[in-house]
């Protein structure tokens, strides 16, 4: 295959550092290896801004799915009820979860272009005191928005409601105060904004909170407490480890340190938005997301026109060397170009002028 910048929202792409620790094979029973994971743990807890005293973190195979069911599954007992906020594909697929689980939830939906009201998620709590839990994606990657879970958890925190963010597309890319947030269940992947590969997450939880949810696990597997239980011992984890994975993200970490720390990676993405998103307009090409809700992370535009081809337009840019992704809507024709990942502004104006000379091309053609 040759090698593409990935403008994705993960897998994206990565440094060759990153890239070079995977060649080396580890054991997941050695003591050297089990000391990364700990190691791992504990600057997670340092870039959520947490005290080990009150947060823990625990690491868990598996795709970013599969860690925001762990914690579905775990936190969520019999007796208990979620209220879950959708305005996007991936709160959609927590719904989904919670059906199939078999949890009592209640959903409240807006439109993907809409962040959820305040005021809606006070009167939902008011009127429905068997809620115990609340649950919202961070950044949705279907459109690119960005939830305000500071207010949101104000909200939550304030009927003493256990409060569940799915950071997965923010976490790293994004600075988070998680107690200052109220949030007791922060999730997250290798391979999103501290620029790790797929194969596992990691959830970043109150203690108190992980403590009560002994034996309500709906899974042998996705068991959250039973994962922290045997790892915050010396590192080890229940089941095979994705052993080259975990090494490529202590490096993807130490990389994350070196360029400034969740801020200063936060402002390279949002430059790479701003210049993605102010260039793309002068061509026509209209973002579905208003400027003030829109993420650093991922932008979704609408086709420009009615004859614009996404398929034609995808391997125009992959033949120059950048791979972007299609769209998630159903009532709209769009396509979504990732900002996060080891891109940086020469890369964005590499991709804008290929942009500008296809679109010079395909109105000369018209």
């Amino acid at each position: 295959m040759s090698s593409y910048k990935l403008l994705t929202p993960g897998p994206l792409t990565t440094t060759e550092k990153v890239k070079r620790e995977m060649l080396i094979d580890r054991c997941t029973w050695d003591d050297d290896y089990k000391n990364v994971t700990q190691v791992i743990r504990k600057q997670l807890l340092d870039l959520a801004q947490v005290d080990e005293s009150e947060y823990t973190a625990v690491l868990m195979q598996g795709s970013g799915s599969f860690i925001v069911e762990s914690v579905l599954t775990t936190a969520i007992g019999e007796e208990d009820k979620v209220l879950i906020l959708a305005n996007g594909a991936y709160g959609e697929r927590i719904v989904e979860m919670a059906e199939v689980l078999k949890l009592q939830h209640v959903v409240y939906s807006v439109p993907y272009d809409e962040q959820p009201s305040l005021l809606e998620v006070q009167a939902l709590l008011e009127k429905d005191p068997s809620i115990t839990h609340v649950a919202v994606v961070h950044c949705e990657t279907t459109t690119g928005i960005l939830n305000p879970i500071k207010e949101i958890g104000e909200v939550v925190h304030s009927f003493n409601k256990t409060f569940i963010v799915d950071a997965m597309s923010s976490f790293g890319g994004v600075p988070m105060d998680l107690s200052g947030l109220y949030i007791d269940f922060c999730i997250s992947s290798a391979n999103k904004c501290i620029q790790g590969v797929p194969g596992f997450g990691f959830v970043i939880a109150k203690t108190e909170v992980l403590e009560k949810c002994n034996g309500q696990a709906r899974s042998v597997a996705l068991d959250l407490y039973n994962q922290w239980e045997v790892m915050k011992k010396d590192g080890k984890w229940r089941f095979t480890s994705p052993t080259h994975v975990v090494a490529a993200f202590a490096k993807a970490l130490e990389e994350l340190l070196e360029e400034g720390g969740i801020r200063a990676r936060y402002e390279r993405y949002a430059k790479n938005n701003h210049l993605l998103r102010s260039r793309l307009s002068a061509l026509g090409f209209k973002a579905y997301i208003t400027e003030e809700l829109q993420s650093p992370i991922i932008t979704t535009f609408l086709f420009p026109h009615k004859e614009f081809s996404f398929e034609h337009f995808y391997h125009e840019m992959k033949k120059a060397g950048f791979v972007i992704y299609p769209g998630k809507l159903t009532d709209v024709d769009t396509f979504r170009v990732g900002n996060i990942g080891d891109i940086h502004e020469e890369d964005m104006l590499a991709l804008c002028e290929v942009i500008e000379n296809y679109m010079v091309v395909k109105n000369n053609e018209n």
